[in-house]
């Protein structure tokens, strides 16, 4: 869609891509996952070090993405994820450590991504926005909420549980704020609403989320005695 906005025209091809792309995307990160794995339990390097190539590799197959002209491609966030999904089925323990050293990174990296996202929001957006964007914010969770209900409709959790894990699912921030000011730095002339909207589900759903699951999981969730 931002490829069509830019006047990139439609075509079935464009359609087609979105689905062949997850595709791609999850083979090569898993195949990635899977030889650095592999490479990992050869090489003794140090936890730091495996974090560097894997987000070497990561930078990799995101500049890839954006050189590639074929009418066919990969999606690299996708790619990426699967990168941690493979490291995780080949290596169990090199992937928590990961994760752990991952953590401390982003300590840092939020307090970048969230106050670079407050610096170019303007404030005036939020008077024009108004009550729609509130209704689609809340339109969207409902939404998310049966998405996430469908997800477990088959699993042995208890409909409480269930319930909760609904209620779970509701904060929204980081993707807003990844993902938010990308239509403005674009351009596009909707890129301050976009922005705003995103900062907006932010502000709305983060503390409501907070507010719901520490009310609720004293009521919806029991621990196990066995």
């Amino acid at each position: 869609f931002t490829g069509m906005m830019q006047g990139e025209g439609i075509s079935v091809l464009r359609f087609v891509n979105i689905p062949v792309s997850i595709v791609f995307g999850i083979g090569i990160g898993l195949l990635a996952g899977f030889l650095l794995a592999a490479f990992f339990k050869k090489a003794r390097i140090r936890d730091t070090s495996k974090v560097l190539i894997v987000l070497s590799v990561s930078f990799l197959l995101a500049a890839i993405e954006d050189s590639l002209k074929t009418p066919i491609t990969f999606s690299a966030l996708i790619a990426i994820l699967f990168i941690g999904i493979g490291l995780q089925k080949k290596s169990g323990q090199t992937a928590q450590r990961l994760s752990e050293k991952y953590g401390k990174l982003w300590v840092a990296a939020e307090v970048f991504l969230f106050v670079l996202v407050g610096a170019t929001l303007n404030i005036r957006y939020f008077s024009r926005v108004g009550i729609p964007a509130v209704i689609l914010i809340l339109g969207a969770l409902l939404f998310r909420m049966l998405g996430v209900f469908l997800c477990l409709a088959k699993t042995p959790l208890k409909k409480k549980e269930k319930l909760f894990a609904m209620i779970a699912y509701t904060p929204k921030a980081t993707v807003q704020a990844a993902i938010g000011g990308i239509p403005l730095a674009l351009g596009f002339a909707c890129g301050d609403t976009v922005l705003t909207v995103a900062v907006l589900a932010i502000v709305i759903t983060a503390p409501l989320g907070a507010f719901a699951i520490d009310w609720s999981y004293k009521k919806l969730l029991h621990a196990n005695k066995n």
